[in-house]
């Protein structure tokens, strides 16, 4: 019988950064191969250097910024637009609930 739980790779948690982290990588791994583009093709016209790409592919670790590069030449920008959208309510109570309040500094008092 295999220990799945021995798996280092095995995330209880779908929604956990480091297999949100995963999925990100096996997306733009497939969007790389379905343009036939190789690390190293992919890694030029981006700007970002091969081995990044590969630590990325591997690790699933990348900064912001090179995220965002790779994003641009697999045409996948979109996606970013979507991030941290304000949300959107199915009822007014949902929205009276979130309602978006300034917050104010306080005041110093003297």
């Amino acid at each position: 019988m295999i220990n799945i739980l021995a798996d280092n790779d095995f995330v209880l948690d779908a929604f956990s950064p480091p297999a949100i982290a995963r999925e990100i990588s096996k997306r733009i791994r497939e969007r790389r191969l379905e343009m036939n583009l190789t690390q190293l093709n992919l890694a030029r016209k981006s700007g970002v250097s091969l081995g990044t790409l590969k630590r990325f592919e591997r690790n699933y670790e990348i900064s912001l910024k090179h995220l965002l590069m790779l994003a641009v030449v697999l045409d996948a920008t979109e996606e970013f637009a979507l991030l941290f959208s304000r949300r959107q309510f199915e009822n007014i109570d949902q929205a009276l609930k979130f309602s978006t309040k300034k917050r104010q500094r306080g005041k110093r008092n003297g």
